[in-house]
């Protein structure tokens, strides 16, 4: 039996957004079909979910992310791309910053316990992500909410119910949970907590629609079950493949393989530029508008053995034209063409504060210009890092830092500078 009155605490945040019943909803059906299969994993429950798409009727579209890292990364724009589509659309969308689940940990693919965040980490992290937001949402349109406005309310008896939606072994038999137990690795009741809330976060905000990443579909069905058990309408799942980071593996903010949407525009281009080839067509497909046919012809040129560079430079524009404008693309470009054909010193480069005595992989690693001291390890010794100031490739891993325009790789440059 449900305490009196703990439903009550999120009443308020349910009638946000609720006053748009006479938009007018009117799409065809080749829209609906093609929102439903470029870039998606999968569609829970798909059938339903077109009829209600088709129907006319505005619904509420969810999508949360936790302010792990103070960036957005071009992969966490791709279901905020999707919310765009469905905002153009006329429905209404939700952004949810997950400003108290972040302090908790999401566990989702993670393959060893995930540390928890303090309060100020995560302040600090969240300070832009409206800006960010906005770079693709209109938020004049959108509902932008913070978790921690219902989520800190609920007392101990309030999570004991929660808890009670879900056994241990539906718990445990979650893969990346699974793994960890065979691997003899610990896992916190802290992170079994975590779909709880997410799920929480759905009731709070009668979502009809919950998007996100395919890592996130064990969550996003938790809401579905908590929505039913506060007799609330379960929520259709919309979850998206998972883009490729700068180094080919999974692109995640802790890895430092990120194209962050707030880069500078000539360090996202010299990003874009550096994927490996054979991501272009995933990255053409995921995180630009190009059609199907233009993709499926780009293919069938770098197939036939057409150089990619490029097709690359077009996407790099492309990109840096969505986050920064049409103006700041042509220019990233002409930059780009300038330090690598013409060989130039590169313009605008980001600049990075340096300590006295402090290592340069120590200053590159902590700024996330690389993911790793491996990483950095790895291209001194490739001979990859050099200061275009004294013409000098770094020479060891002990090298300090000392001021500088530093070539990283083949297209990645930043300035060093003391901070004194």
């Amino acid at each position: 039996m449900r305490e009196e009155g703990f439903y009550d605490k999120i009443n308020p945040i349910m009638v946000f957004g609720l006053n748009n019943k006479n938009r007018n909803i009117n799409v065809s059906e080749a829209q609906v079909d093609e929102f439903l299969s470029r870039g998606v994993e999968d569609v829970f429950v798909k059938d339903d979910l077109r009829k209600k798409l088709l129907g006319g009727k505005v619904l509420r579209i969810k999508l949360g992310v936790d302010p792990t890292s103070p960036h957005i990364h071009i992969g966490r724009a791709i279901p905020l791309r999707k919310l765009r589509k469905l905002q153009d659309m006329g429905h209404q969308v939700v952004f949810l910053v997950g400003d108290f689940t972040a302090l908790i940990g999401d566990a989702s693919d993670k393959l060893s316990k995930r540390p928890m965040l303090t309060a100020e980490q995560v302040n600090l992290n969240l300070k832009t992500y409206k800006e960010q937001v906005g770079k693709i949402l209109d938020l004049k349109k959108a509902e932008f909410h913070y978790n921690s406005k219902w989520l800190s309310k609920l007392n101990f008896k309030d999570v004991c119910e929660l808890a009670e939606t879900f056994t241990l072994q539906q718990m445990i038999e979650r893969r990346n949970f699974k793994d960890r137990i065979e691997k003899g690795e610990e896992i916190s009741l802290r992170e079994l907590m975590y779909p709880l809330m997410q799920g929480y976060d759905s009731v709070a905000l009668k979502a009809d629609i919950e998007i996100g990443g395919f890592d996130q579909l064990f969550n996003l069905k938790a809401g579905r079950v908590i929505q039913r058990h506060f007799g609330q309408p379960e929520q259709n799942i919309i979850t998206f493949k998972m883009l490729s980071g700068t180094d080919g593996r999974k692109m995640s903010s802790s890895w430092g393989n990120i194209i962050a949407i707030n880069d500078a525009p000539n360090d996202m281009y010299g990003k874009v530029m550096s994927i490996k080839d054979e991501l272009l067509e995933e990255y053409f497909l995921m995180t630009t508008d190009r059609t199907m046919e233009f993709i499926e012809d780009a293919k069938n040129k770098i197939g036939a053995g057409t150089n990619p560079k490029e097709l690359k430079m077009l996407l790099a524009r492309d990109i840096v034209t969505m986050f920064h404008g049409e103006a700041a693309g042509k220019k990233a470009e002409e930059n780009f063409v300038s330090v690598f054909s013409n060989k130039e010193t590169p313009k605008d480069v980001p600049k990075i504060k340096y300590a006295d005595g402090e290592l340069l992989s120590d200053v590159l690693v902590k700024n996330k210009t690389l993911s790793s001291k491996s990483d950095f390890a790895r291209l001194v010794k490739e001979g990859a890092i050099t200061n275009l100031d004294t013409n000098e490739k770094v020479p060891d891993i002990h090298f300090k830092a000392i001021e500088g325009t530093y070539k990283i790789g083949k297209h990645r440059f930043v300035k060093i500078i003391n901070n004194k």
